[in-house]
This record gives C-alpha cells, sequence and structure tokens, in this order.
C-alpha cells in the first residue's frame, strides 16, 4: 500500500471498494475514564495509538496466532476503530476479556480483537462512545522529532474518542509502510510517539510530503475524505 493512501483499495476512501465488499469488523479500544481523575488528552491518544501498534505486533496477531484471523479479516476490510469509555466495574468487566492493556502517564487503553460490527461482546457493547472529551491540564510540549509524531489536522475538531481512533489509523498505517527491521526497532524501544496538533502553516506541507495520510471516510463526526492525520515516522521522511 502506497504511503500517500491513493490505492482504490484505501480503508480510508470514502467511495466503495473492494474493502467493502469483505465482512466487516472493527477493532474496539476501551479508555479508563474515572469522575475523579480522568487522563489528559493528549496521553490519552498518545495512549491508543501505542495499543494499536501493541496489538499489531502481538505474537497472538501474527501468524497462527489465536487473534490472527481476526485480525486478517479486519485488515481485508475497513480498518474501523471504535473508542468507548469505562470506569470502575465496567473497566473491570472489560479487563476481563481478552486484550491488552496499554499504560500511559496518566491515560488507561484496553485494545480487543477485532469483532464483527453487529458482533461485540456484551460487556463492550454497553460502554458508551459518547462522553469522552477530555482535556490537557497545561499545553502539551514540543515533540520530539526523532520519535515518530502523528500529526492532527489543524482545521477540524474532534471528540477526544474520535482523535484516539484517528490516531490509532496514522499509527497503523506507518507501521505498515515500514519495513521489518524499522518496525522491529519500534517495536523493541516501546512505540516512542507523540500526537501534536499540527501548526496550521506546516499543515499543507505535511499532507503532500508523501508521509502516510489518513482520509477518514466519514462514518462519524466529520465529512467523508477529511484529512486528519498525518504519520510522520523518521524513517519514512524524505529528508
Amino acid at each position: 500500500m502506497s504511503s500517500d493512501q491513493t490505492l482504490q483499495d484505501s480503508p480510508f476512501r470514502s467511495e466503495p471498494t473492494v474493502r467493502d465488499e469483505a465482512p466487516q469488523f472493527v477493532l474496539p479500544l476501551v479508555v479508563r475514564i474515572e469522575r475523579a481523575a480522568p487522563p489528559a488528552r493528549t496521553d490519552a491518544l498518545e495512549t491508543a495509538a501505542r495499543a494499536v501498534l501493541v496489538i499489531l505486533s502481538d505474537e497472538r496477531s501474527l501468524g497462527g496466532g489465536e487473534w490472527a484471523r481476526a485480525m486478517r479479516d479486519w485488515q481485508d476490510a475497513r480498518i474501523r476503530k471504535v473508542v468507548r469509555r469505562a470506569r470502575g466495574a465496567e473497566w473491570r468487566r472489560a479487563g476481563a476479556l481478552p486484550g491488552i492493556t496499554v499504560t500511559g502517564k496518566s491515560a488507561e487503553v484496553r485494545v480487543f480483537p477485532p469483532v464483527p460490527l453487529d458482533g461485540w461482546p456484551k460487556d463492550l457493547a454497553r460502554l458508551q462512545v459518547s462522553g469522552t472529551d477530555l482535556e490537557d491540564p497545561e499545553p502539551p510540549v514540543e515533540a520530539d522529532r526523532t520519535a515518530p509524531v502523528l500529526w492532527l489536522n489543524p482545521d477540524l475538531e474532534m471528540s477526544a474518542g474520535k482523535a484516539m481512533a484517528q490516531a490509532g489509523h496514522g499509527a497503523q498505517l506507518a507501521w505498515w509502510a515500514l519495513p521489518d527491521e524499522e518496525r522491529a526497532a519500534w517495536r523493541d524501544a516501546g512505540f516512542p510517539l507523540a500526537v501534536r496538533t499540527a501548526p496550521p502553516f506546516r499543515w499543507r506541507e505535511l499532507t503532500t510530503s508523501g508521509l502516510p495520510l489518513v482520509r477518514d471516510a466519514g462514518f462519524t463526526e466529520i465529512a467523508p475524505g477529511s484529512c486528519t492525520v498525518v504519520a510522520d515516522h523518521p524513517a519514512l521522511r524524505g529528508d
């Protein structure tokens, strides 16, 4: 798949493609949001992106692993991701299901193997999608460009849940675009990355740079075809 996502079977094209003919799956992510101690927004976005990378590289997702078939079926169709929120007993029930919990500075995100669009486990299906609006107590520090940066479109307003899914898309496209040795190095380093809103003056430059670009399919919140994220991995830069 090309990094600019111009192939006919791109998972983010808004018009029908061969991916729409395949059975559709979704990758569930659940973010822990306790009333007394919600996570910082940027940390939640970064933790969700790392969670996607962790499950993509997990041995259970590869070869003959127990999640491998579901992962292949999901990636053969639209790579949908849905973020839901949980707290207290809801979070504990979600934690009992097969999946992986990834922890950031203040955020906890649990990612689960893909499920059919209409086949969510009941303990995940009952969780709310809305209510994932989060804030940063302080402005994020400037991103270290020696590590991957997922740049968000400065012209779009997205809920934290939507932005978490989009950051996950960007991380996944970067993963797909990397050669095996760069994937291994990123994984072995613990998937360092930053998620930042791009400066408006840099956004056009980023979207024409040849780096992996997410164009949203328009299922929720924003218009189909909107550019949401550019995945700026050092190994993929032309400089």
